[in-house]
């Protein structure tokens, strides 16, 4: 009885097996078993193309080139390039003549520091003559990333050289007569002292040697009046009352200069420091008022004032000219003397 009760239950187990097989085999799609939908780890799905990995490049975080520049030596360039994540890039500027397409300077820059600001060190001995140029900046990464131009940098930049000014040559004039103070209708230096008249340099000055006396010979002219040799800065005043005919700048003669009308003299005042005119064109002046400063503006060396005397107004008309200021200077310089 036993062992008819095991038998039957061996069939029961057998029956259910095979039933649960037959069932998972009727789910199952045809040709195998369904791959999973998920990802696995460690690899891609079948069929989804790998994303690819980002790739940076250097790009230009600034290039400062001047818009105009001199002939001579080339200007001050300067630039910075960016790139995450890398510290160094290799930098080469070059400038290109925009006329005849040739490259006229090239500095390798080597390996400069990303973020940081480089300024260009150009050859010894280069120069740029006047023409239009073009500015490039070149670099690479040590993955070969070359520089990424973009609209707003794009790592050019165009300079214009321009040719020097020349200055206007001297006028040549002929020599000047030297009248004497004993001219009919001109007052001794005596005379000009006891009415009141005042040395021009406000300050501890001297006379100069043979060079600045008037008659001094110089190129393609002589000298018209008298060197007054002091410091920078002293007070220039005006010797008599009158009224400021010009106020004017000569830049490779008197520099700032001023020229005052008088009763009996013209006076030309020169080489006036730079932004020390303390008068305007068509003002009333009393003796001993500031006309401007001692300077070294123009064509001077040393600063001095260079101070004429005109008789009949200065270049007023042809039978205008100056006379020896050293004779005046020297009564109001030294007066009861």
């Amino acid at each position: 009885m036993a062992h008819a009760h095991k038998a039957a239950l061996w069939v029961l187990t057998t029956v259910a097996v095979l039933a649960f097989a037959a069932s998972a085999m009727a789910a199952s799609p045809p040709g195998g078993t369904a791959a999973p939908a998920g990802a696995q780890a460690g690899g891609s799905e079948f069929g989804v193309p790998p994303r690819p990995l980002e790739v940076t490049r250097p790009v230009v975080g600034q290039l400062v080139v001047p818009r105009t520049a001199p002939a001579g030596r080339p200007p001050r360039v300067s630039l910075r390039i960016d790139e995450a994540g890398v510290g160094t890039v290799a930098a080469v500027v070059t400038v290109t003549d925009l006329v005849t397409r040739t490259r006229v300077l090239v500095v390798s820059l080597g390996w400069v520091r990303t973020g940081r600001t480089t300024v260009v060190k150009w050859p010894r001995g280069a120069v740029l003559k006047a023409g239009s140029y073009r500015v490039s900046l070149n670099a690479h990464d040590h993955r070969s990333g070359t520089l990424l131009r973009r609209a707003h940098a794009s790592g050019l930049a165009n300079l214009t050289v321009l040719a020097p000014v020349a200055l206007p040559p001297k006028p040549i004039l002929p020599p000047a007569p030297t009248p004497t103070a004993t001219e009919e209708g001109v007052p001794s230096p005596a005379q000009t002292a006891a009415s009141g008249a005042v040395f021009p340099v406000a300050g501890p000055h001297s006379y100069g040697g043979p060079e600045s006396r008037f008659g001094a010979p110089r190129s393609g002219h002589v000298h018209q009046g008298q060197d007054i040799l002091t410091a920078e800065g002293t007070p220039i005043v005006a010797p008599m009352a009158g009224t400021i005919l010009s106020t004017s700048y000569q830049a490779g003669g008197a520099g700032y200069y001023a020229v005052e009308h008088t009763a009996t003299f013209d006076f030309m005042f020169a080489h006036c420091q730079a932004g020390s005119l303390a008068v305007a064109t068509g003002q009333s002046v009393s003796a001993g008022q500031l006309l401007c400063h001692a300077g070294q503006t123009g064509d001077a060396t040393t600063p001095h004032l260079h101070f004429e005397m005109w008789v009949g107004g200065w270049h007023a008309s042809a039978a205008s000219h100056p006379i020896d200021p050293l004779p005046y200077l020297e009564a109001w310089d030294h007066p009861g003397g």
